[in-house]
């Protein structure tokens, strides 16, 4: 009962009582005196003297305001016409100007009526007592409100939480424990990423079973990063580690230390540590920690005090500093591990760094069967070939496929999903939605069936280019066509590969050089992806000749990058040579097309016939392909399945 009672005083909101102490100050000023008096005229008033409804006449000098008390026949006669049942004391009262006389007035409206019978007005001042108090407490009243307004709206944008401007610095981080309701997460709902579960089972462990590890002389890690990018499930292991722990778990975002305040971000780092101390062995995960973490001295046109740094300051202290964090483990995670400061990612404070990378084939097929849960399949369904259409998707990605194949299915008013309406929502995620009523002319057209089948022809018969699956000349996105490959899940690429990736790519422009004699602007995002590629060959990866086995890349993230590491000579070779690269796959792609001309227009016009081809209609057209092993190996070479 007592608990009961302190919450309910916990939860009483201080605003509550400046309201109700401002409304009875309005009441005691509206109901007071002749407040719930009634304005009229002064012709209602002689009318209702000639009638003998007047009991009293008073004057108020110092308001210019005359009072009529009614009697008791002139109260039910006002009652009776009004319809009102309460009347307050003085019923009316009209306003008068200093010019007024009321001694004449009263006397010429009552000369009808005997002397004994006529009502003789009362002259007095009135003390406005409410009035006075008011008029200083209302304008004072309405700035505090208005301020205490202000820095709630201030605080809730702040973070302050319930006790207003005083709690901005308290923690905001979410508690879960054993106790703690809502939808569960474990590892169980957790699919692929078995290396990093292991080891984040492992510090799950840690907490449950200390001894057995202490035992042997070890320490319990005080930190794990996870790493990797977006998508790939870094939060949902969080959750499932918060779902398997028997330990309190504190969730809090890397934005919720960084406020407009200064010192919220250190003042909210040392609460939580506080927290997690009195809750201890627990567990702490901040996730986005890139948001208080990015590496210090980096922020041009910002002094050392910083309100991040002096928070990723306290950061550090709380983390490894003199006092002790027995029993606290602090789980963390970014995509932007690169611009971490590298105080924060030694060892003793994070231990453990894990990646938690894309999902492999058989990652992706165990994360399908997660997601299909809840959707109705159709019958015969197979789940490894939605996972072999699906390279380089993430978790998130995948997530988002098994809901648009569901949308899709729901739309064309079927009972289940099938495996076409998979192949559209990953056509649509991919692409696009399609713009079949986009308007083009003929001549577009064939220019766009050339483009596409340039691809498509070099693509096929280069050795190392990526498997093509099939062609389309229907605007999807912003593309006016689109080519779709299965690329090599693979670890390195070689120069040849590289080689071949963008003969294909610029297939489509040599393709329109050939046939046309001219060409257009359709090839914008092939030549942004050669050039990107040409370059990292040369500055990244040491693949030229002339430049050599050297590197310009930073994969640290630490450089300034107030200048470029290279001198203006070797800039211009660096231009060179990616020229020169671009220009050979050009080379290649066009020696390709000239030899295979034939093909290349029987591709163009099945294109224009059906709008979508597939690789066994280019199997038929140029034969079968040099690496056919990879499309074999997944099923999708010599099918008469045409919704691939």
């Amino acid at each position: 009962m007592s608990n009961t009672k302190n919450n309910k005083l916990k939860n009483f909101n201080p605003y509550w009582g400046w309201i109700i102490t401002f409304a009875v100050l309005l009441a005691f000023y509206f109901f007071s005196d002749s407040a719930g008096s009634k304005e009229t005229q002064w012709r209602d008033v002689r009318e209702m003297l000639n009638k003998s409804y007047v009991e009293k006449v008073e004057v108020i000098t110092n308001r210019n305001r005359v009072d009529i008390y009614l009697n008791q026949k002139g109260i039910d006669a006002y009652k009776e016409e009004t319809g009102q049942n309460r009347m307050a004391a003085p019923q009316l009262y009209f306003n008068i100007d200093k010019e007024w006389q009321s001694d004449i007035k009263f006397s010429e409206a009552q000369k009808d009526i005997s002397a004994e019978n006529r009502i003789e007005p009362v002259y007095r001042e009135q003390s406005d007592f409410w009035g006075g108090i008011l008029s200083w407490i209302i304008p004072i009243s309405l700035i505090i409100l208005f301020w205490m307004f202000m820095m709630r709206g201030v605080t809730k944008g702040a973070g302050g939480g319930g006790g207003g401007i005083f709690s901005v610095g308290k923690s905001k981080a979410q508690l879960f424990d054993k106790n703690s309701t809502g939808n569960r997460i474990t590892f169980n709902d957790v699919a692929g990423l078995e290396e990093a579960k292991v080891e984040i089972k492992e510090i799950v462990d840690f907490l449950k079973h200390p001894a057995k590890y202490t035992a042997l002389g070890g320490k319990i890690p005080k930190g794990a990063l996870l790493v990797g990018p977006p998508g790939t499930g870094k939060t949902l292991l969080a959750k499932a580690v918060a779902g398997e722990a028997n330990v309190p778990f504190f969730s809090m975002s890397g934005s919720d230390f960084v406020e407009m305040f200064v010192g919220v971000g250190a003042s909210r780092v040392r609460d939580l540590f506080k927290q997690a101390k009195e809750k201890a062995p627990c567990i702490v995960f901040i996730d986005e920690i890139d948001a208080v973490g990015r590496a210090r001295g980096k922020n041009v046109g910002w002094s050392s005090n910083d309100e991040r740094e002096n928070t990723l300051n306290q950061l550090l202290t709380e983390m490894d500093g003199f006092g002790t964090n027995s029993g606290v483990i602090i789980l963390a995670a970014t995509n932007r591990a690169d611009i971490l400061d590298k105080a924060l990612m030694r060892a003793g404070r994070f231990d453990r760094q894990i990646h938690v990378d894309l999902p492999e084939l058989k990652e992706r097929q165990e994360i399908f069967h997660v997601h299909l849960r809840s959707i109705k399949l159709a019958v015969g369904l197979d789940i490894s070939f939605l996972a072999k259409q699906t390279p380089g998707f993430s978790g998130a990605d995948i997530a988002n496929v098994c809901n648009e194949a569901a949308l899709i299915a729901a739309r064309k008013n079927k009972k289940s999903v099938g495996r076409q309406d998979f192949l559209d929502a990953i056509d649509r995620i991919i692409a696009g939605l399609e713009k079949k009523n986009k308007i083009i002319s003929k001549e577009e057209k064939r220019t766009i069936a050339y483009h596409e089948a340039g691809h498509a022809t070099v693509s096929w018969l280069l050795e190392h280019a990526n498997p093509l699956l099939k062609v389309t000349i229907i605007p999807r996105g912003r593309s006016l066509g689109a080519a779709w490959y299965l690329p090599e899940e693979r670890q390195i690429t070689t120069t040849e590969q590289m080689m071949d990736e963008m003969a294909s790519a610029l297939g489509g422009r040599a393709s329109e050089e050939l046939t046309f004699g001219k060409i257009s602007t359709g090839a914008i995002s092939d030549l942004e992806k050669v050039t990107k590629q040409a370059y990292a060959m040369v500055a990244y990866f040491g693949m030229s000749e002339k430049i050599g086995n050297m590197s310009y890349y930073d994969s640290s993230g630490q450089d300034m990058m107030f200048g470029k590491p290279y001198s203006e000579k070797t800039a211009e070779l660096l231009d060179t040579e990616a020229k020169n690269i671009i220009d050979d796959a050009y080379k290649t792609a066009k020696k390709i097309l000239v030899e295979n001309s034939e093909g290349l227009k029987q591709v163009a016009e099945l294109l224009l016939e059906k709008e979508v081809i597939f690789s066994e209609d280019l199997e038929k057209i140029l034969g079968k392909r040099k690496s056919m092993a990879r499309l074999e190996e997944l099923g999708f070479a010599n099918t008469d399945d045409k919704t691939v």
